[in-house]
């Protein structure tokens, strides 16, 4: 039956058309207003003409309409994150150019999805940090994973519509994985969580941690914007303070949940092959991916 759900899920994950029973929610999430949708887009492009800080790859509608998207089409903001998105790419370039993508199927579980996607919570990932082994997968591999999950997602106009919730699932962190968390490793992390990367991020949720997390947090605290401060929330081992945020028909059975349409990144990535078109591929290879047959 669950692999029955995978298949019938996937012909669907890599949609790129926009859905026009998505326009009431995109109006309530996103402030998109479809009479006056086309005029931010052109807006926007000729703000990046006009000011000349960034050359990017693309400035169709549909591309720039996702800039938009996640900065509620307040056109100066969508701006602002278009920029920081290329500076971020031209800065690390190895967390893309050249990158195997289907090579990342070696992440596994670490990164989880329950594809059950609603309004005000979206997509709910998860990051299960303790379960990463850093002698066996640098800190780069989790870095390029996450990043290829949101450049993937941020293609589907339902995602940018409904965002993403996160879940930090600190269960079996220790010293070992701290150790590999440098300061460059949490801002490129808080980057790809949204500040530098055109998602919507509704809230993230950090749960099963110890005393660890004093010093987890603080790493992390520094490059968080001020005001994202106020949604993150900590809810230490006590799930049914999670479920007040996140419905339990939205979470795995071991956070309290009834939701059975999790999957982890690695068998996402082999559905992602199996079910991707010549419209994703090149959108990936530009992006610097080598992407194989």
């Amino acid at each position: 039956m669950y692999e029955y759900f995978l298949e019938i899920a996937f012909e669907a994950e890599l949609n790129t058309k926009e859905d026009p029973e998505l326009a009431a929610v995109a109006l309530e999430q996103c402030n998109e207003n479809p009479d006056t949708r086309m005029l931010a887009i052109n807006e926007l492009r000729k703000m990046i003409i006009e000011r000349d800080e960034v050359k990017p790859h693309r400035t169709d509608d549909e591309y720039l309409l996702r800039f938009l998207r996640s900065r509620d089409f307040i056109i100066r903001r969508a701006y602002r994150l278009l920029v920081r998105y290329y500076a971020f790419r031209e800065q690390y370039p190895g967390l893309q150019q050249g990158v195997d993508l289907w090579g990342l199927v070696k992440i596994r579980d670490i990164y989880e999805g329950v594809i059950y996607d609603k309004p005000d919570i979206g997509r709910v990932s998860i990051i299960r940090f303790g379960t990463w082994d850093p002698s066996e997968l640098p800190a780069d591999y989790l870095l390029r994973s996450g990043l290829a999950v949101a450049e993937i997602g941020i293609r589907q106009p339902k995602l940018q519509v409904l965002g993403t919730t996160v879940i930090l699932d600190l269960e079996g962190t220790t010293m070992r994985q701290l150790t590999a968390v440098t300061p460059t490793f949490a801002y490129q992390i808080v980057s790809i969580l949204g500040t530098s990367v055109p998602s919507k991020i509704w809230s993230i949720h950090i749960i099963n941690y110890s005393w660890i997390i004093n010093t987890f947090f603080y790493i992390f605290k520094r490059f968080i914007p001020v005001g994202f401060l106020n949604r993150i929330h900590f809810h230490g081992n006590d799930m049914k303070s999670l479920q007040q945020h996140i419905p339990a028909e939205c979470l795995p059975k071991r956070y309290g949940g009834t939701c059975r349409n999790h999957i982890p990144l690695g068998l996402w990535l082999q559905k992602i092959k199996k079910y991707r078109d010549e419209q994703f591929d090149r959108e990936m290879k530009d992006l610097g991916y080598v992407v194989k047959e």
